[in-house]
C-alpha cells in the first residue's frame, strides 16, 4: 500500500491538463484515497492501471514549465490556443441585436422564464409574456427577440413579446385564410366586448362572440386563455376581430341538425334556461332555442318569468308547435302539469262563497284567482249596489284578498263570475218603508246632465233632481250653474219607482212655492225696477226683486233716446206677462214710455175729434140758409157755359 500512496508534493506539483479531455487530479486524489479503504486484493488487481497513470503524471511534470505558470503566461502553443478557440467558437450560436431567434426554455419560475438560445449565456423573460400559453413548460421552444446581447450586468436581454409582435400580422393573416384556431389571452373588458392578446396583437372580441348564449358578467373571462378564430381584419387601421363564439357554433351545428331532424309536437325535452325576458324565455335544448312564451309557464297568472323560472335552470320542457323549417320553436312548461280546471272541488257551486286574490284589475272589473290557474271575474256592476257609473279601481286593487259570492259557473268553458254586493243586504229591499215620498233626505252630487243632478243618497240608492226641480226662481241653463260633484244636497223624495230602482228628487221643494206670492207682486202692468243680467241673440234676462228672473226680447230694451240697453243696467220694466205655471214672467222697459206717450196721443186725438164735430155742425147750419135765387141764377150760369161751347165747335 506505502508503495502505491502519492505524495502530497507529487499531486501539488503534477501538471494540468484539459479539463474536457482528462480528469483533473483532484479527482484523482479523491478516488484513490476512497480506495484506500477497499481490501488489498482489489488494490492488486488495478495496480497496472494506477501504475501508467501515476508514470503519466510524472513526465508531465517533468515537462511543465512551473516558471510560466507562476507569471501567468499562457501554457498553450498556438496550434493549442487555435484548437481550442475553433471549439468554442463552434459551441456557440453567432447572434445579431435586433432579430429574431429561436431558443429552448430551460426552467420557469412565477416571475422569469430562462431562455436558451445558444449563447454564451442564457436570457430571461419576463413570464408575463407568455400568459397567452398556460401550459409553457421546460424544453418548449420559443422565439424571441434580442434586445441587447449584454447589458450592464453582462446579460443577455431578450423579448418573447416583441418577437411575436414583428411576426403576428403573418401569423394573423395566415390564421384567417386558413380558418385556424388560435389562443389568445383576455386582457380586459371594453365598451362592447373584451380586449384579447393574440400573437401580441390586441383583437377585439365582442360581446356577441364570446358564446352563443348571452353573457351578463364579462369579468369572468379576464385573465383567461380561451380558443379563438379570426373573423375579420382591417389592415388599414390594423383591427382584428376574433370570435370564441365560432367555434361552439360549429361544434353545435351538428348537433343541431340532429335534434331539428327528431322534432316532434308534444315531444318533452330538457332544455337550460338561456335568456328571460319580459314576454317569455328562451331555451336551449343543445344547439336549438326555443321560446316559452309567458302564457304557457304557468296556469295561473303572473307577471315576469323570473316568478316561475331562472338562469341557466334546467328543465322539462313540451314542444308545442314550430314552423316549416323549425327554426321558431314554441314551447310550454305548464302543459306538463293538469289544468287547474280539472282539479276544481266537484262539490263547488252558484251561491257558495269563495276567497281569492285580486290579480288584474281593469276598467270593468276585477280578475280574481280562487286557486293557481283559477280565476273569477268581478264585474264593476257586481261590486256595489250603486247605481251610477264608476270604475272597479275604487273598489279593489291587485293584491286585495276579497271575498266573494260565485254567481256563474261554466265548467266545459272555465269560465267563472264573481259577485261581492251580494255579501251585503240590498237597500232597494225596504226602499217603500225608508224613503216614502215626501221625505227628506241629505245626499250627495255624484254626476251632472243637461237635464239634471244625479245624486247619492246612501250605496246602491241614487236618484235624479230634474233641472226644473232645483230653484223656484233661478232660470237654470246647466246644473253645473247650481251645485258641483261631490257637494252635498238636501233632497226630497217626489217619486218612487221600484222595479226599475229609480227615485225622483227635488231640491226646490224643501221651501214653499213662491209665485203664489209673486202673482199679487208682480201682476200685469205693474213697473218695477230690474236690471239686465244677460243678452243674447233671442232673449233677454232681467233680475227683478225678490230674487225672481224674468224675460225680455231686444226690442224692449230701447231706452226713449233711442238706444238699447246694456248688461247691467237698472231700468224701470213693465209686467206685460204672467204665467204661474210656467213660472214665467215677461217683461218690457220700452213699454213704460210708450204707454204713456200713447195715452196722451189718445187723449189728443180725443180733443181734435171734439173740435172738428163742432165745425161740420156750423157748416150744415151755413149750408140750410142758401136761397132759392142764388140757385137760378146758378142755373142761368151753366146755360151760358153751354152755348159757349157750342159755338166753338161749329167753327172748328
Amino acid at each position: 500500500m506505502a508503495k502505491k500512496e502519492l505524495k502530497e508534493e507529487e499531486v501539488e506539483n503534477t501538471p494540468l491538463v484539459n479539463a474536457e479531455q482528462e480528469p483533473t487530479v483532484e479527482s484523482e486524489v479523491e478516488e484513490f484515497e476512497d480506495d484506500d479503504d477497499t481490501d488489498e486484493d482489489a488494490v492488486e488487481d488495478d495496480s497496472s492501471e494506477e501504475d501508467i497513470d501515476i508514470n503519466s503524471l510524472k513526465a508531465a511534470e517533468d515537462d511543465f514549465d512551473w516558471e510560466k505558470f507562476e507569471s501567468n503566461q499562457t501554457t498553450y502553443s498556438n496550434k493549442e490556443r487555435q484548437s481550442l478557440t475553433d471549439l468554442y467558437n463552434n459551441t456557440l450560436s453567432s447572434i445579431a441585436e435586433n432579430e429574431v431567434v429561436e431558443g429552448v426554455i430551460v426552467s420557469l419560475t412565477k416571475r422569469e422564464a430562462v431562455v436558451n438560445i445558444g449563447y454564451k449565456s442564457d436570457g430571461v423573460v419576463n413570464v408575463n409574456e407568455f400568459r397567452y400559453n398556460p401550459d409553457l413548460k421546460p424544453g418548449d421552444k420559443v422565439e424571441v427577440y434580442v434586445e441587447s446581447q449584454e447589458d450592464k450586468s453582462g446579460q443577455l436581454i431578450l423579448s418573447h413579446k416583441k418577437a411575436r409582435a414583428l411576426k403576428s400580422w403573418d401569423r394573423v393573416n395566415k390564421a384567417l385564410e386558413d380558418s385556424e384556431i388560435v389562443k389568445g389571452f383576455v386582457k380586459c373588458r371594453t365598451k362592447g366586448g373584451m380586449i384579447v392578446d393574440v400573437f401580441g396583437i390586441e383583437a377585439f372580441l365582442p360581446g356577441s362572440q364570446i358564446d352563443v348564449k348571452p353573457i351578463r358578467d364579462y369579468d369572468v373571462y379576464v385573465g383567461k386563455t380561451m380558443e379563438f378564430k379570426v373573423v375579420k381584419i382591417n389592415h388599414e387601421f390594423k383591427n382584428v376581430v376574433v370570435s370564441h363564439k365560432a367555434l361552439i357554433e360549429a361544434e353545435l351545428e351538428v348537433q343541431k341538425k340532429e335534434i331539428i331532424s327528431k322534432l316532434e309536437k308534444g315531444q318533452v325535452l330538457e332544455g337550460i334556461v338561456k335568456n328571460i325576458t319580459t314576454y317569455g324565455v328562451f331555451i336551449d335544448l343543445g344547439g336549438v332555442d326555443g321560446l316559452i312564451h309567458i302564457t304557457d309557464l304557468s296556469w295561473g297568472r303572473i307577471t315576469h318569468p323570473e316568478e316561475i323560472v331562472k338562469l341557466d335552470e334546467k328543465i322539462n320542457v313540451v314542444i308545442l308547435d314550430f314552423d316549416d323549417d323549425k327554426k321558431r320553436i314554441a314551447l310550454g312548461l305548464k302543459q306538463l302539469t293538469p289544468h287547474p280546471w280539472d282539479t276544481l272541488d266537484a262539490n263547488l257551486q252558484v251561491g257558495d262563497k269563495v276567497n281569492g286574490k285580486v290579480v288584474v284589475i281593469a276598467d270593468y272589473g276585477a280578475f280574481v284567482e280562487i286557486a293557481p290557474g283559477i280565476e273569477g271575474l268581478i264585474h264593476v256592476s257586481e261590486m256595489s249596489w250603486s247605481q251610477h257609473l264608476r270604475s272597479a279601481q275604487e273598489f279593489l286593487h291587485v293584491g286585495d284578498d276579497i271575498e266573494a259570492v260565485v254567481l256563474t259557473l261554466d265548467r266545459e268553458e272555465r269560465k267563472m263570475s264573481l259577485g261581492m254586493k251580494q255579501l251585503k243586504p240590498d237597500p232597494w229591499d225596504a226602499i217603500d218603508t225608508k224613503y216614502t215620498i215626501g221625505s227628506k233626505h241629505n245626499a250627495t252630487v255624484r254626476n251632472f246632465t243637461n237635464f239634471g243632478v244625479f245624486v247619492e243618497i246612501e250605496e246602491g240608492v241614487d236618484g235624479l233632481v230634474h233641472i226644473s226641480d232645483l230653484s223656484w226662481t233661478k232660470k237654470i241653463k246647466h246644473p253645473a250653474e247650481f251645485t258641483a260633484v261631490g257637494a252635498p244636497m238636501e233632497v226630497v223624495v217626489l217619486e218612487v219607482d221600484k222595479d226599475n230602482r229609480r227615485l225622483s228628487l227635488g231640491h226646490k221643494q224643501l221651501e214653499e212655492n213662491p209665485w203664489d206670492v209673486f202673482e199679487t207682486i208682480f201682476s200685469v202692468d205693474s213697473v218695477h225696477e230690474g236690471t239686465i243680467l244677460e243678452i243674447n241673440d233671442k232673449n233677454v234676462t232681467v233680475a227683478l226683486p225678490y230674487g225672481v228672473e224674468a224675460i225680455s226680447i231686444l226690442s224692449h230694451i230701447v231706452k226713449e233716446d233711442g238706444t238699447p240697453a246694456k248688461v247691467d243696467d237698472k231700468l224701470d220694466f213693465k209686467v206685460i206677462e204672467f204665467s204661474k205655471d210656467a213660472k214665467k214672467i215677461f217683461v218690457s222697459h220700452t213699454r213704460t214710455f210708450e204707454d204713456v206717450k200713447k195715452a196722451a196721443d189718445e187723449a189728443d186725438k180725443k180733443d181734435k175729434a171734439t173740435s172738428t164735430k163742432k165745425a161740420m155742425k156750423k157748416v150744415n147750419d151755413n149750408i140750410e140758409k142758401t136761397t132759392l135765387g142764388d140757385v137760378s141764377a146758378l142755373a142761368d150760369l151753366k146755360s151760358e157755359l153751354k152755348k159757349a161751347e157750342s159755338k166753338s165747335e161749329g167753327k172748328e
